[in-house]
């Protein structure tokens, strides 16, 4: 994949916008983050509208659309931060405008859903993302994750951060990060914001799916030929992909589908939907060891000027 250029680092006390472009959000969960944001030094702002509710969107798509932009194209905004997945982010992705994204150069934030938002990012603006936790997890965001996540948009990140999981297929490899929802990347396919996987290291999530349509995504991707060009592969949490009636194992699909690849990958990385999420940066170089079960992120996630 082509190098990505890095959003714009925050200085102290910048102003962190919340969107919402994907599902509904929980008011009483979005203020409990609001509150961690504002602890960990940032100010916050968001629109009115922001609990806007039509079905399982957030709102229509013109209201998403409006939002996410204005808080791309408004100055006084230093980095959007996503509320909550969901789903709806496809609706809008050809709607949005690549140019403003690029010349904005800020941090966006969040995971699931939002991956579509970061393919989008980094194949229509050129611009990299940082996929990690949401205001939607209120209460039950990691402080850890948060620090992390405060760490790398303000350029303090110690390198190399380590994420660590267990070993899966043994070897080494460093390429670029990609991947984030499988769902998302599995959707992605034959789009204008296809997912971009070569000489990358593929990391992959997923939650509720039942091992059958994991496989289903996995098999999609192999077929698309998205796989010939990846260097290393690794897992993170898909502890809730469970099938009671086939009594398939997660791990063994994952297994059976990896080896064939003859690629290193690792297995049960923090990152995903689970508490501690953490934060990585999309086409961020990395380092991946399949005998460790470590992934070494080598550089910082955001642009530092001066």
């Amino acid at each position: 994949m082509p190098m990505l250029t890095k959003p714009r680092v925050l200085l102290p006390g910048a102003t962190v916008g919340i969107a919402a472009p994907g599902g509904p959000v929980d008011p009483d969960r979005v203020e409990v983050g609001r509150a961690l944001l504002e602890k960990a030094g940032f100010a916050t702002w968001c629109r009115d509208d922001l609990i806007a509710r039509s079905g399982y969107l957030a709102g229509d798509d013109d209201r998403r659309i409006d939002e996410l932009m204005q808080l791309v194209c408004d100055p006084k905004i230093d980095a959007i931060v996503c509320a909550r997945g969901g789903y709806g982010c496809d609706r809008i992705l050809d709607r949005l405008d690549p140019e403003a994204f690029r010349a904005a150069a800020k941090p966006l934030v969040g995971y699931s859903d939002i991956t579509a938002l970061h393919l989008w990012q980094a194949r229509q603006a050129g611009l990299a993302g940082i996929h990690g936790p949401m205001l939607e997890q209120g209460d039950g965001l990691d402080e850890v994750a948060l620090q992390t996540l405060t760490e790398m948009l303000t350029g303090q990140a110690k390198l190399p951060m380590v994420l660590r999981g267990s070993g899966l297929v043994e070897g080494t490899a460093e390429g670029a990060l990609v991947g984030g929802s499988l769902t998302m990347l599995a959707a992605s396919i034959g789009t204008s914001w296809e997912v971009d996987t070569a000489g990358a290291i593929l990391l992959l999530e997923d939650v509720g799916e039942p091992p059958y349509r994991i496989d289903r995504m996995l098999q999609q991707l192999r077929g698309a030929r998205k796989l010939e060009g990846v260097v290393g592969v690794g897992f993170g949490d898909f502890s809730t992909c469970l099938d009671d009636r086939y009594g398939s194992r997660i791990d063994d699909v994952l297994a059976d589908w990896i080896r064939p690849l003859g690629v290193p990958c690792v297995t049960s990385l923090p990152f995903g939907h689970v508490r501690f999420n953490h934060p990585w940066p999309v086409g961020g170089r990395a380092t991946l060891d399949g005998a460790s079960g470590e992934v070494h992120i080598v550089e910082q996630g955001v642009r530092i000027v001066g």
